[in-house]
């Protein structure tokens, strides 16, 4: 599995706040916001990608969406969790 962000800002920018932080994932720059066209998350108003979260199966559909995703909801993550534990075969993660 892996986890990649993506951002309007600068890829300078967030390799810095990233190595800073030392997050443990992927960082991605969208600056012309094609990504965030394309999913849906781009905003006119202010002209940039909002902040929303994209759980993409490995067969690349969308398998989550949390429009937008609420960072300080603890629900949100117990929500993101149990989006990921479906895409997880029960063989991989040491159960039957």
């Amino acid at each position: 599995m892996v986890l990649i962000t993506i951002s309007t800002d600068p890829d300078t920018a967030q390799a810095s706040w990233a190595r800073d932080s030392e997050f443990p994932f992927l960082f991605a720059s969208d600056s012309g916001s094609v990504v965030g066209k394309a999913y849906g998350a781009f905003s006119v108003r202010g002209n940039l990608d909002n902040r929303n979260l994209f759980v993409v199966g490995p067969d690349g559909r969308i398998a989550y969406r949390a429009i937008p995703f609420r960072e300080i909801d603890p629900t949100a993550y117990t929500e993101l969790g149990a989006a990921i534990n479906r895409l997880i075969p029960a063989d991989s993660t040491g159960g039957n």
